[in-house]
Formats: structure tokens, sequence, C-alpha cells
């Protein structure tokens, strides 16, 4: 406003001073007014044309000002807008490539029913999370719990609150009636994917389940392996779960470790909505995650894990009533080092390097019995070999290693072309098939 004054007042002192000049030049000429004789005949003449002349210098004189004010008046107003109107918003970000490591959005699908403890959940993924625009977080709420609704209302914006409108039970055979709650997980499961991949129309998702704790370099996990999973259509999955996880089982100072494996493991997981395209229409009622290990799914197709879990489970109460926790999901460990996954070479997860080099290391360990290894012997080898040649065999020597046993369509935990990774008493121990492996048989299950 300063402005704008000064350059009116300016303007008319101009205005006035020219003006002033003017009159002051024609009182003072000889011949004017009350002034003597003496002049010659032509003075008349002359004084007309100077006359002429100076009023034509002080019309042009006289626009000039006129346009001067103008200007003015445009200025006053433009610097009132100026004044009056939001700063013009910045520029936005240069848009990144869809398959961006750094950039892509990648939001995380929280499954939760009527676990109130789903803050333990929320508060690391918040904690964790680099950018709320790369990885907003979706909180599914299934059962219509009003104490767990209340907890996740208390975050605000931090996340979103989705509710699956089907409540009811679940019309389901009378002799599994005692899995109803197995039946109304995957009716949840298939509504909070769809909504996630068809209302939201999201690239893909990290899904996990209300009772998970998350790892500090959760998301820095699933940023580097997601554009790995665009580009081996031999994978189907990111997990951030190894089911022999187990602290005593897995080398924490290899942290950054990954592997290929042919078991889906879920808890915490990461599938493209490709993947959910080619699942919904066959999605089953029940039993979704051992439904997700058929072959008629899993389709000869991978997923990566890490050697240190990602994720951990705090819920001993569920449908499962606490199947395998206290044997051996409170054990896992989680991983509590930041791996700078995004700036590693991931490209040996690939499927041609990785059947090139993965089972080449396996068969180059030597082979020793499983009395040898449970007895500290042999330490000089190395990483070393245990062979079995059946189901039974297997079995057999996982229960004995603290593995987990159980096979679903003969698919053994973390195993990959049949081979188990672990560590054993500090070394690296590898249960394998012969290595003719010709595949795996669905009725070792």
């Amino acid at each position: 406003m300063l402005k704008k004054s000064s350059l009116a007042l300016w303007g008319a002192a101009l205005f006035v001073a020219w003006n002033g000049l003017l009159l002051l030049f024609l009182w003072s000429r000889p011949g004017g007014s009350g002034g003597g004789g003496g002049g010659s005949d032509d003075e008349p003449g002359r004084l007309t044309r100077e006359v002429i002349r100076l009023a034509q210098d002080a019309e042009t004189e006289l626009e000039r000002q006129k346009e001067l004010l103008r200007q003015i008046r445009r200025y006053g107003a433009a610097w009132g807008n100026r004044r009056r109107l939001p700063p013009p918003p910045p520029p936005p970000p240069p848009t990144a490539p869809p398959s961006s490591a750094e950039n892509v959005v990648l939001p995380v699908l929280v499954l939760a029913c009527d676990r109130s403890t789903v803050r333990r959940c929320l508060d690391k993924l918040l904690r964790y999370r680099p950018s709320p625009e790369r990885f907003p977080v979706i909180v599914s709420q299934d059962c219509g719990h009003a104490e767990t609704a209340r907890v996740i209302a208390s975050y605000g914006d931090a996340v979103a609150h989705i509710r699956q409108p089907e409540l009811a039970d679940v019309a389901v055979p009378a002799e599994h009636r005692k899995f109803q709650g197995y039946y109304k997980i995957a009716r949840h499961y298939r509504w909070a994917l769809g909504q996630v991949f068809r209302s939201f129309r999201y690239r893909a998702a990290i899904v996990v389940e209300d009772d998970l704790e998350v790892a500090p370099d959760f998301f820095e996990y699933f940023q580097a392996a997601f554009p790995l999973l665009l580009a081996d259509r031999s994978l189907w999955c990111v997990s951030a779960w190894n089911d022999n996880g187990k602290e005593q089982l897995v080398d924490a100072g290899q942290a950054e470790l990954l592997y290929r494996t042919d078991f889906f493991p879920g808890l915490g997981w990461l599938l493209l909505a490709e993947l959910w395209d080619e699942l919904e229409p066959k999605w089953p009622r029940a039993f979704w995650d051992d439904w997700m290990r058929q072959p008629e799914q899993r389709r000869g197709r991978s997923c990566v894990r890490p050697e240190v879990s990602r994720t951990v489970t705090f819920g001993r109460k569920g449908v499962s009533h606490g199947q395998f926790f206290d044997q051996y999901l409170k054990f896992i460990k989680l991983n509590d080092r930041f791996v700078p996954f995004t700036r590693l070479d991931l490209s040996y997860l690939k499927k041609e390097e990785y059947e090139r080099s993965f089972p080449a290391r396996v068969y180059a360990a030597p082979e020793v019995r499983l009395e040898e290894l449970q007895g500290n012997r042999r330490r000089e080898l190395g990483a070393v070999r245990v062979q079995y040649t059946g189901r039974d065999s297997f079995k057999a020597f996982a229960k004995a290693l603290g593995l987990m046993d159980d096979l679903k369509s003969g698919v053994p935990r973390a195993g990959y072309r049949g081979i188990v990774s672990f560590v054993y008493r500090g070394r690296r121990v590898y249960l394998a098939p012969p290595s003719d492996w010709t595949g795996y048989d669905p009725s070792w299950s």
C-alpha cells in the first residue's frame, strides 16, 4: 500500500509542476499583459505561433501524465490483489517411473477384528513409516468390535479406517462349525483386498494382520523388493517372514541375506494387483493361506523371504488357538538392524541367476550325518549339508534340528527346490534332497 501511495503522489506533483512552469513562461513574455509598446509588427504573429507550440507540448505532456496515472492505478490494483490472495502453490515434484523403488506407492493393508492390541501393530508401522504418501496405512476391520474401532479411530488421519459390512455368520457345513472363524477371515480378506485393488485401484499392497509387529527396515525391504516382483514373473510374492526364523536358527549378522522360497509364508507379504485379478474369482471360502500353498495356485512360482524376519506375531489368541505359537512363533527373531536394501543389488534373486548359484552352493557343501552335526563335529568344514530321502526322513531330521517339520502340498516351510537353509550351532546347514530332485510330491502333506 505504501508503494501505491508514493507512486500516486509523485505523478500528481510532476503534473502540477509542469503546468506551473507553463503559466510562468507565458506571463513572463515581452509585450504581454501589462507591458509597454515598442515591439515589431510581426510580434503578435510570432507570439501566437509560440503559444500554439507550447500548447501542443503541454497536450503531449498531459497524455504522458494520463498514461502514468493509468499505470499507477494498474500497479496499485495488482499490488492489492497480491496482498489479498494466498501465494501460489509450489510446483509438484517430478513424477517418477512406476517401477521406481524410491517413489512407488505401496499401501499397507492391516486386517483387524477384535484385538484392541492392534495399537502395538499400528504404533510400529507409523513409527517406522518413511512417508505417509508412499505408504498409506489402511485398516480394514471385521467383527464390529467397539473397543478395537475406538483404538483405530484414535489415530485420526494417520490411518484410513474401513469396515467390512458383512458381520453375520457364514453358512458352513455342519462338520465345519468349529471353523467358523476361518470362514470369516477368508471373507474379510476377499472384501479388503477388493477394496484396495478395485475401489482404491492400487498397483500393489503389503498385507499384515493386527497381531504383527514390524522391524525398523520393514518398509525399506518391501520398497527394494517391489521392482524385483515386477520384473520376475516367476515370483508371486515378497514376504517379511521366515518360518524357521527362531533366533538360534538364523544368522543375525547377515540380516541383508534374502532367499527364494516355494512355500507361501504370509505374515506380512506384498502382492501385485495382477495376482489379485488371478486369485479373486476363485478365492476360497476358508483356509485361504493353505489354499495359496496348493500347486493350482502357486503354479511353480516362488516368494522372496528374509534370513531374519521383518515381522513377529504377538497374537497367541486367535482362531488357531495358539497353534505353533508356544513352540515356534514366540521365538522368532525380529530384525533390529536397519539394512539399506534399496542400495543393494538384489539381482541374485532373479530366477536364472538363483538357479545357477544357489543349488550349486548347496550341493558343493560337504554332506554330514545328523549325529555328526548334533555332536558339533567336523567344524572345519564350514557350511554343510544333511540329506533326506523321503517324507519321513525329512520330518525326523527337521524335528531333531528344531525346524518346523510340517509340509504343505509336499513343500517344506522356507524351502526352495526342497532345500531348507538355516543355522545350527553357529554354522550354515542345508537340509536338502538328493541333487537329482525332480519336484514336490503333494502326497507328502
